[in-house]
């Protein structure tokens, strides 16, 4: 035990030694920031930092203590990077974003565009947020709806982009990256699937069930106890239960709101069948414009990393510097390549915050691409 207590000892003076030496790395770096900025030479320095751990690594032959190293320098090079970035803050470089921060969202003129058809989820959660005495219009596809405010027919659109229950609705995610499109609002709606059906119907009648995707798989586990019965899916809810009164075929019904079921004159069969008793849908309020609520509290960003080890990690590490609290990470596959993977995340923050800011900046730099998606 003696000799233990001695090697932790000895243990504990190296540690001190490293810190020591840590304090004059930093300021080392420090200096070194303040000539690089004054020069306007980049932070991130990609090349160098390579040949920098090639060299530090080059004559270690143990493949576990070069690992290590690596980590250990590709941390110590990351943490200096993200302090010169608050330097800049610090010299005046205020990373101005191009995003117009303003007082409320001008909808009263405005046209508003939903997917579906009268009774849609979408159409609830446009009541929702804009209210019900506006000029709106609904589309077929998400894609319609993202190019009507794109082109100009709507000034927003309001999409689902995720539910409690089936998770993330991908095409959304997708479209977001390929429009120059921006959120500017969300609303969560609770969600309560009914099954309806003409008159004359019956639970012993149905052999088809139409429905959006989502809301088959909400429903799946009532569905599933119906041994028989054929799953096929629709553009929307909505569209389902207008298909059900069109056809008039008691072996038919639609998995749609109550509302829905009303607007078309259904029949319900049966109600909350979604498995989740708390099953709500977040839905986005689009539009072209670079805009953001000046009290907005929600940033929504996608970017690509480098296929290498650790490039999530020193990425992510911008929120943890700059006291961000990062609300959720979704990754989708990055189209035409194989096995590389764009992120999507959302953090707490407004745009007009240094903070903010600062850590948008290091996430360009290092990325290999960056979006800022919105400020809601």
């Amino acid at each position: 035990m003696a000799e233990l207590e001695e090697l932790r000892e000895h243990l504990a003076q190296i540690d001190s030694q490293i810190a020591e030496l840590y304090k004059s790395r930093v300021q080392m770096c420090e200096k070194i920031g303040d000539i690089k900025i004054d020069a306007g030479k980049k932070v991130f320095d990609k090349k160098r930092e390579k040949d920098q751990l090639a060299r530090i690594t080059r004559n270690v032959e143990d493949d576990f203590l070069r690992l290590g190293l690596t980590e250990l320098f590709e941390q110590l090079m990351s943490q200096s990077r993200k302090m010169q970035y608050q330097m800049l803050t610090k010299k005046g470089a205020l990373g101005r974003l191009p995003f117009i921060g303003v007082d409320k969202l001008d909808y009263e003129q405005s046209r508003i565009v939903f997917q579906g058809t009268d009774g849609a989820y979408s159409q609830a959660a446009m009541h929702a947020y804009f209210g019900k005495d506006i000029n709106s219009f609904h589309v077929q596809t998400f894609r319609d709806a993202m190019e009507a405010i794109e082109e100009g027919s709507a000034d927003f659109a309001v999409l689902p982009i995720e539910n409690s229950s089936a998770g993330v609705v991908s095409e959304v995610y997708d479209l977001l990256v390929e429009f120059e499109n921006y959120i500017v609002g969300e609303i969560i709606l609770p969600i309560d699937h009914a099954l309806a059906s003409v008159e004359g119907a019956s639970l012993d009648t149905i052999k088809t069930v139409y429905s959006h995707p989502q809301a088959l798989m909400q429903s799946s586990k009532y569905l599933d106890e119906q041994p028989g019965w054929k799953r096929i899916s629709a553009p929307n809810t909505a569209v389902a239960a207008k298909k059900v009164l069109e056809d008039g075929d008691i072996t038919q019904a639609a998995i749609c709101s109550e509302h829905a079921a009303q607007i078309y004159g259904l029949k319900i069969l049966d109600r909350k069948i979604n498995y989740n008793d708390n099953n709500s849908t977040r839905f986005i309020i689009v539009t072209n414009q670079k805009i953001f609520l000046k009290d907005a509290k929600k940033i929504s960003i996608c970017f690509e990393v480098d296929h290498s080890s650790g490039s999530l990690y020193h990425l992510l590490a911008h929120f943890t510097y700059n006291n961000l609290n990062m609300t959720k990470i979704e990754s989708r596959p990055v189209e035409g390549r194989t096995w590389e993977y764009r992120f999507f995340v959302d953090f707490e923050g407004n745009m007009g915050e240094g903070a903010v800011k600062n850590a948008i900046r290091g996430l360009r730099e290092e990325s290999k691409s960056l979006k800022i998606l919105g400020n809601y």
